[in-house]
């Protein structure tokens, strides 16, 4: 890895995790370029449900950095409803699209970073590059009966980051992936509340859902500080709702 400031790419860094993911990052002195899918100043405007926009993505990143990506993250993601009862083209739609945005697209930036990374220059048994990957608890305990497709490809996440750190290491590629259980965002408010709050807080030893900055914190470690020997880790940060 390179001594200056590093060159990090976030994926869904416009709200939420991401937003604060950019924002520790910056604070220690990284250059961020985002994605989302608006354009804005530092961010990328893509739309990942759409087959290859993942590759497009990480080609205009690769231009805002210079030619030059040390760490990517992949925190993009669709949490969307779709029960057992709903048509045969419903269902198939929402299974594509999550698949899709969840998980085709964040293995096509992995793709597109593990050739990046290998083709550089590095110090024997320096990193090349570093993949953090924000899957989810689902990805271990599953989700409720409207979200199968959300677990899937979240546990689908925690695979490829394990093949990838399996597969690379000796590359000088390290991945990792993070599991948050509910992280207070609009989006687990409102699952919050059409679920029943309180009932599912109590499932949280802890007491609360977890707060953007805490996996933010965690995604800043792994992307600066985490040691090589780390690679293929998976971090909980769900309030010990779910243990391993």
């Amino acid at each position: 890895m390179p001594e200056s400031p590093p060159h990090i790419f976030v994926t869904g860094a416009t709200r939420g995790i991401g937003a604060a993911i950019v924002q520790a990052l910056t604070a220690r002195g990284a250059r961020v370029v985002g994605h989302g899918t608006r354009p804005a100043p530092g961010i990328l405007a893509a739309d990942l449900s759409q087959a290859g926009a993942g590759d497009g993505l990480w080609d205009a990143a690769l231009e805002a950095l210079d030619g030059r990506i040390d760490v990517l993250i992949n925190n993009a993601g669709v949490f969307e409803a779709i029960p057992v009862e709903a048509s045969d083209e419903d269902w198939q739609a929402s299974w594509g699209r999550t698949m899709q945005i969840n998980l085709q697209g964040s293995a096509d930036l992995c793709r597109r970073m593990v050739l990046h990374a290998t083709a550089r220059e590095a110090e024997a048994g320096a990193l090349r590059g570093r993949i953090v990957n924000v899957a989810s608890r689902a990805a271990y305990r599953g989700d409720s009966p409207a979200h199968w497709h959300y677990a899937a490809s979240k546990a689908g996440m925690v695979a490829m980051t394990k093949s990838i750190a399996r597969g690379y290491a000796g590359q000088g590629v390290a991945a990792f992936a993070i599991c948050p259980g509910y992280v207070m965002t609009g989006m687990a408010q409102d699952y919050l509340a059409s679920r029943g709050g309180d009932k599912l807080l109590a499932d949280i030893p802890l007491g609360r859902v977890a707060q953007p900055d805490e996996v933010a914190s965690v995604a800043t470690y792994l992307a600066l500080d985490a040691p090589a020997s780390m690679t293929g880790a998976v971090l909980d940060v769900n309030g010990a709702s779910f243990v391993r």
